[in-house]
C-alpha cells in the first residue's frame, strides 16, 4: 500500500529527521538519506521504498559512528572493518563505507602506516622487524609497509640502536662481559633489528669492565656451582662440571682457569 509524506520534521539532534506518513510517524532518517532520496511533503512511497530508506539510514549512522571512531586517530581499514563487524553492520554496508572512507581520503592503510613508522622510529627504540609485525597485525599490506619502512634509513636505525644498545649495557653491567655482549645482541634482534646492523654498533661499544667486579662475581659464582656439585665424588669430574657451567654463564675460559689455580677448593 502506499502512503505518502504529509510531514518531514527537524529532530532535536543535529542531521535527523522524522518522517510522517499520512498523518503517522512512519521513520527517522539522516539528513545525507533525506537529500540522496529527494525526499519531500507529497511524495509517495511503496513498502519497498520505505523499506529501502531505512536500510540506508542504517548505513548513515554506521558511517556516522565511523567517522566517529576515526576523530581519535588514524585507523587501519582492517581496524574499521572489525569495528562494523562488532556492530552487526551488513557486510554488503561495510564496503560500501569503506569505499567512501577511501573516496574522502579518510581511510588510508598506507597513510597510517607512514604515519606509524615515522612516530616508532621518533618515539621507541624498535626496529623495522617490530614495526612489520604490528602494521601486519593491523592489517596492512606488507607492499604498503616496505613503502613505509624507506623513511627508517640505515643512518637513524644505526642511530636507535645504539641508544638501545647503551641502555642495554646498563642494564647487563652486572653480567660476565661474554654475557653481557650475548644479552645486548640479543635484545637488538628481539627489538626488530637486523644482524647487520646489529653487528656493526656493537663492533663500536666500549665495554667498560671493572675488573675487580668481574673477579667477585666469578668467585661468588664459582663457589656456588662447586657446592652444587659435591655430588661428584671425583674431584676431576667437579671441577669439569664447575668450569662448564660458568662458560656457559659468559665467564671466559681463561679466567676460569686462572681462578682455580689461585683458589684450593675442597
Amino acid at each position: 500500500m502506499v502512503k505518502k509524506i504529509t510531514a518531514i520534521a527537524v529532530q532535536k539532534r543535529p542531521g535527523r529527521y522524522n518522517i510522517f506518513l499520512d498523518g503517522q510517524y512512519e521513520l527517522a532518517v539522516a539528513e545525507s538519506v533525506l537529500i540522496k532520496y529527494r525526499l519531500m511533503k507529497g511524495m509517495e512511497l511503496t513498502p519497498a521504498q520505505i523499506a529501502e530508506l531505512k536500510v540506508a539510514d542504517q548505513g548513515a549512522k554506521a558511517y556516522q559512528r565511523t567517522l566517529d571512531f576515526l576523530s581519535h586517530q588514524l585507523r587501519t581499514e582492517q581496524e574499521v572493518r572489525q569495528r562494523l563487524a562488532k556492530d552487526e553492520v551488513p557486510a554488503d554496508t561495510i564496503d560500501a563505507i569503506i569505499v567512501r572512507l577511501q573516496a574522502e581520503q579518510l581511510l588510508d592503510d598506507q597513510v597510517y602506516a607512514d604515519s606509524y613508522v615515522r612516530t616508532v622510529m621518533r618515539t621507541e627504540l624498535k626496529g623495522p622487524q617490530i614495526i612489520t609485525q604490528k602494521l601486519r597485525q593491523k592489517g596492512v599490506a606488507i607492499t604498503k609497509i616496505t613503502q613505509a619502512l624507506q623513511q627508517f634509513t640505515t643512518e637513524q636505525q644505526v642511530t636507535n640502536v645504539t641508544k638501545l644498545a647503551t641502555k642495554l649495557q646498563r642494564r647487563y653491567r652486572k653480567d660476565p662481559q661474554r654475557r653481557q655482549q650475548q644479552k645486548v645482541h640479543q635484545g637488538l634482534l628481539t627489538n626488530g633489528y637486523d644482524g647487520t646492523i646489529s653487528n656493526l654498533v656493537l663492533e663500536q661499544l666500549t665495554w667498560q669492565v671493572d675488573s675487580q667486579q668481574q673477579t667477585d662475581l666469578l668467585t661468588q659464582t664459582a663457589q656456588k656451582i662447586w657446592q652444587k656439585n659435591q655430588k661428584y665424588s671425583d674431584s676431576y669430574e667437579r671441577t669439569l662440571k664447575t668450569k662448564q657451567a660458568l662458560v656457559r654463564k659468559g665467564f671466559d675460559f681463561d679466567d676460569i682457569n686462572a681462578w682455580f689455580a689461585e683458589n684450593d677448593l675442597d
